[in-house]
């Protein structure tokens, strides 16, 4: 199962609303706001890696107020999973 962690920048007092939009999203698994250059990360797992692609493109990136987005797509295989 494609798994991808996401970093966001948001505008100054929107995380709130941000977060509660992200949680809406199918395969979003965890997000929270977090402290240092980024305002939040998030767990996001799809059951196809195009699936996620989609869900990272033309869901995530496209929430108003989301400045920006970091992607760390997770390598199968490795680790725990």
């Amino acid at each position: 199962m494609p798994i991808a962690y996401v970093l966001l920048n948001c505008e100054l007092g929107h995380e709130a609303d941000i977060i509660n939009e992200l949680k809406k999203l199918p395969g979003v698994n965890d997000v929270e706001g977090c402290y240092g250059v980024y305002d939040m990360i998030m767990k996001i797992s799809s059951d196809s890696m195009d699936k996620l692609k989609e869900t990272i493109t033309w869901h995530i990136r496209k929430i108003d107020k989301i400045k920006s987005t970091l992607t760390l797509i997770v390598i199968e295989g490795q680790g725990n999973h």
